[in-house]
């Protein structure tokens, strides 16, 4: 296995981690007190000081969140860490389990929490008291769940007119499977989005859960409620917001229908531009069994992936020449695997290639480009991703640790307090 990335250990001028987490660059005004929109602001340069002080583009903004699993909390982080005030609802008595709704790490953080029985009376009337005075709610049932739980889009909108209210599905409110059980890897099969992934000749490979769950789910919800509220700002009402994971799926492959119908995409899996059927578009395994990602597309790109490689001189197929492809990734793979990762990374820093060192979600924090970026941030002692994207004149906090239900459960009174009714 490849060691961990230690590349920016020999770079002097790479600050420590817990520079970066308190927003200080070498060489720059260390306090951060930039004039508004000018330069870049580290989203670790200032702190939150709770639902009254929340800072971000979104602070002010009230979000219920009815506790679920990874889709809609991703999409509630987004939201929080741009400052909206999300408070989770969570059942009195947590369901154990492996797939239980999560209450700690990097998706639940930025949360305050109550506790509801939704299926009691007392818990329905305490959750339209916040829709009441709420801006956007969300939900993850099946279709169907919350109006029979009596917290439906038409119930909270005769609470609340201007409640943006976010459904968060597989399959969406309506349609044949509208109530059937899935998982990302079924969205992702339904949509097309799955049959290209994968190595010619073999079959298709799940990616995670990352684009279904998270970039087809819940960033399709965060920037459906954000649409949502500037539409408001207009007509005065709020809206449902209809997020399914097998729409953002398939909206996630536009790019590939348009190759498709270019022409540009003609072979099967595993034998195109973009899907490692290119020997200067895919990944090389290197001496210490790491690897190394290669993206040269551009003839300039190209050029410096053959210096790096000490290929420049040699006598080879012509780069956009199938009948050579071959042969190029033979030589290419000879040659990585004849040095280290690091040792690449270091031979690669200096040329404008597209090669990059693939790293391990727990070394890319190390990476020199993302400890000046400030890419990752340590909050309750963990690495995690920092909030995305930075604003230079309304920047995020630093993300608070998750709540934990034992310690920080709220009573409804008590958030309430800190939203006082608009009307």
């Amino acid at each position: 296995m490849a060691r961990e990335f230690d590349v920016g250990r020999r770079i002097g001028e790479t600050p420590t981690v817990v520079e970066y987490e308190r927003g200080l660059s070498p060489g720059r005004d260390r306090d951060n007190r930039r004039r508004a929109g000018e330069g870049r602001v580290s989203p670790r340069a200032v702190t939150g000081s709770g639902a009254g002080g929340r800072l971000g583009p979104l602070a002010g903004v009230r979000v219920v969140e009815l506790a679920s699993l990874a889709p809609a909390p991703f999409g509630c982080m987004v939201l929080a860490d741009l400052g909206a005030d999300v408070v989770r609802v969570d059942r009195p008595t947590p369901v154990a389990g492996p797939l239980a709704a999560p209450t700690a790490g990097p998706l639940q953080r930025n949360r305050r929490i109550v506790a509801l029985d939704l299926k009691s009376p007392d818990g329905v009337a305490d959750l339209l008291r916040l829709v009441e005075r709420a801006d956007v709610l969300v939900e993850a049932y099946r279709p169907g769940v919350a109006e029979r739980l009596g917290v439906g889009p038409d119930t909270c909108r005769e609470h609340n007119p201007r409640l943006v209210y976010a459904r968060m599905t597989g399959w969406g409110q309506d349609g044949p499977l509208a109530h059937r059980a899935g998982h990302d890897i079924d969205y992702l099969a339904v949509a097309g989005a799955l049959e290209p992934l994968g190595r010619a000749g073999e079959r298709p490979h799940a990616p995670l859960n990352l684009l279904g769950d998270f970039a087809g789910g819940g960033m399709l919800l965060a920037v459906g409620v954000l649409a949502a509220l500037l539409e408001r700002e207009r007509s005065g009402v709020g809206q449902v917001v209809d997020a399914a994971m097998v729409d953002g799926s398939a909206l996630l492959t536009a790019f590939l229908h348009g190759m498709i119908s270019a022409g540009m995409w003609p072979a099967p899996r595993g034998g195109n531009l973009l899907d490692g059927g290119v020997p200067f578009y895919d990944t090389y395994r290197t001496a210490d069994g790491g690897f190394m990602a290669v993206g040269a597309l551009e003839p300039a790109f190209y050029a410096a992936l053959l210096t790096g490689l000490g290929l420049a001189d040699e006598e080879l197929p012509a780069q956009y020449d199938p009948n050579g492809w071959p042969r190029l990734r033979r030589r290419f793979t000879d040659r990585f695997v004849e040095r280290t990762r690091d040792e690449w990374a270091e031979v690669f820093a200096g040329l404008d290639a597209c090669v990059a060192p693939v790293l391990a979600p727990t070394e890319a924090h190390r990476h020199p480009h993302n400890a000046v970026r400030g890419t990752f941030v340590t909050v309750g002692g963990e690495v995690q991703p920092a909030p995305a994207p930075r604003f230079g004149r309304t920047p995020a906090a630093v993300p608070r640790p998750a709540p934990n239900p034992r310690r920080d459960l709220l009573d409804v009174a008590a958030v309430l307090a800190g939203w006082p009714s608009r009307s």
